[in-house]
């Protein structure tokens, strides 16, 4: 599934092609994804300017005077910049054109969502599928001390926690492996028995992975296609995700995989205690 670091990579590149442009046209090749299309949406949209690009959490926002679409991925999907009449394929399923452009959604497993959310149903912070996220980890508002605080009380080991989204949004499965083995903190423990100053360890190490999956265009996940069609490359760095029976890169000990929460944990026994 494409995780914050492919979303914000696929932003970043239909941002130039879509901010400040209008859309003329919204073709809908089935009736919608996980959910229906919103079944107006072409009124909705055509003749209509694209404010802003935005993203909160692992959803894709197109910004409008009178409301916003949502875009998630679900487990495979993209999005491309095409030229407005290329042929669609099998799992194309909605084209937003622009000029002779067209943002074309591609799904094969059909789990990911096109949205939409009007102005006057009020922020788009308080719909549904946003309103219980946690705070950015690229934000300011992501903080040791917020971690702190809001773990005080939660015996869940803190893999978990980092993936319930709740207190921070978007560290998902690959990145919180790799941020925990920055912090050299074990993925078992329970969130309440880390102190302050492991979780500014923390807090650092999650900014850090975040923005260096960014800047190398995230990861090649199985199903992932960026705006442009290349592939991520930060796999190539990982010190520990998908590692399983191969050398630490720090300490030579062999990697080890769990399982927690039907989800592959990936660490080192030695460094990460």
């Amino acid at each position: 599934m494409p995780e914050l670091p492919e979303v914000e990579v696929t932003r970043r590149g239909v941002d130039p092609h879509l901010t400040g442009r209008v859309v003329t046209d919204v073709i809908l090749r089935r009736e919608g994804l996980r959910w229906p299309f919103p079944a107006n949406l072409r009124a909705l949209l055509a003749g209509q300017k694209v404010l802003s690009t935005g993203r909160r959490g692992k959803y894709l926002l197109l910004n409008f005077t009178h409301g916003t679409v949502l875009i998630h991925l679900g487990m495979s999907g993209h999005l491309r910049i095409l030229p407005r009449n290329t042929p669609a394929a099998k799992h194309d399923h909605i084209d937003i054109i622009i000029d002779e452009q067209c943002l074309r959604m591609t799904d094969p497993r059909r789990f990911g969502a096109v949205l939409w959310h009007a102005l006057e149903d009020g922020n788009i912070e308080h719909h549904p599928l946003l309103s219980g996220l946690g705070v950015e980890p690229l934000e300011a508002g992501f903080n040791a001390e917020l971690l702190f605080e809001e773990s005080r009380t939660r015996s869940a080991p803190i893999k978990q926690v980092l993936l319930a989204g709740d207190i921070v949004v978007g560290v998902g499965n690959i990145y919180a492996s790799e941020s925990l083995f920055k912090a050299r903190i074990n993925p078992k423990i329970q969130a309440k028995r880390i102190s302050l100053a492991r979780y500014n360890l923390l807090v650092s190490a999650i900014r850090e992975t975040l923005a260096a999956a960014i800047e190398q265009g995230g990861s090649t996940l199985k199903d992932f296609i960026s705006v442009n069609g290349q592939s991520g490359y930060f796999q190539q760095n990982y010190f520990v995700y998908d590692r399983a029976g191969e050398a630490c890169r720090i300490c030579q000990t062999p990697i080890r995989q769990i399982r927690q929460g039907q989800r592959s944990s990936f660490y080192c026994v030695f460094c990460q205690k």
